[in-house]
């Protein structure tokens, strides 16, 4: 059981015999009444989302969710094939289980994928990952009007914005946790 008080992002819970993950929380203490704790919870089955709101000493039981590192194979049309590296079983996910994580993951990276009864709900990525530009406009020398930034398509697919002298296959470091770029590599 963990109480509502110790939320955190990532918390997975079990609610009414489904289980959510926490997305977001906010602990709330007017000047009137008692504090509470507001929350944005994600069905990790659905995918849909709620908001709801606790006291900060309700308890709700705590749902056992295994991790595992697995590799990215390939993508066959709508699904998306992972091996576990200790076994070498191969599972396939479909688009809804790898949601926004696909945009930084390349063929033979790892992943680390959540379950929850043996169902796969999460695909994350490492923190950091390298990935080449594919497409980018040139940048000019003191055009700092749109911040020192422009788009860039990387490998993947995923578009990020970039400094200006970034160009068409230079590698860069991101941060899959924000989408942001880091490093040119």
């Amino acid at each position: 059981m963990i109480s509502a008080g110790d939320f955190r992002k990532g918390i997975t819970i079990e609610i009414d015999g489904q289980v959510y993950t926490v997305v977001d929380f906010q602990h709330v203490k007017p000047g009137k009444g008692a504090a509470f704790v507001r929350t944005k919870i994600k069905n990790i089955v659905t995918g849909s989302t709620i908001e709801k709101t606790f006291s900060p000493t309700e308890k709700v039981p705590r749902a056992r969710v295994e991790t595992k590192e697995m590799q990215y194979l390939y993508n066959d049309g709508n699904l998306y094939y992972f091996m576990d590296t200790e076994t070498y079983e191969q599972i396939p996910l479909n688009q809804n289980q790898v949601e926004d994580a696909i945009k930084f993951i390349k063929e033979n990276m790892n992943v680390t994928i959540k379950f929850f009864k043996g169902e796969a709900f999460s695909v994350e990525p490492p923190f950091f990952v390298e990935l080449e530009v594919t497409h980018t406009e040139p940048g000019f020398k003191g055009d700092t009007a749109t911040g020192g930034t422009k788009p860039a398509t990387l490998e993947t697919g995923a578009l990020v914005h970039v400094p200006l002298f970034i160009n068409v296959g230079d590698v860069i470091r991101i941060d899959t946790r924000t989408g942001e770029y880091m490093e040119r590599v």
